[in-house]
């Protein structure tokens, strides 16, 4: 029966996701959600999603994920770049080790700013005005 089922992936869906002040972990999960799904997923203004907590507490958590990586010929590799880094996030959130999630995965798109073929797009935003301690990924990028 499991042979029969066909492939429900949607060729054109398309959801363009606006991440200012959008806390990383809510964006991944729901962009990994909407992967899963069979929709492609292109977030904006990644540089510009928030981590929630102490600023000191936050970048000792990613510098020390970047020191695990034990020098320069062994891994495991952990990006700097802020879009890397909201990538990073999403494929945690996926079945990466399975087909299902890393074809999920390479559906999912992440840019700096706005391409100028998506300034016209309709975007999804779920940013919310955060009172709580945080910090934006173009900082944790530039600090770290």
């Amino acid at each position: 029966m499991a042979k029969e089922v066909k492939n429900i992936r949607k060729e054109n869906a398309q959801e363009v996701i606006d991440a200012t002040s959008t806390v990383v972990g809510r964006l991944a999960s729901f962009a990994a959600k909407k992967a899963l799904l069979g929709n492609r997923v292109i977030i904006i203004n990644s540089e510009k999603a928030i981590v929630i907590g102490k600023k000191e507490n936050i970048l000792q958590k990613y510098k020390a994920k970047i020191l695990r990586g034990k020098g320069k010929q062994k891994g495991p590799y952990f990006p700097r770049k802020p879009e890397a880094i909201l990538r990073r996030a999403i494929r945690g959130m996926l079945p990466y080790d399975k087909k299902r999630g890393r074809e999920a995965f390479k559906d999912i798109k992440c840019y700096v700013s706005i391409p100028p073929e998506l300034k016209d797009a309709e975007k999804i935003q779920l940013g919310k005005d955060i009172s709580a301690d945080s910090i934006t990924l173009e900082e944790v990028s530039r600090l770290i």
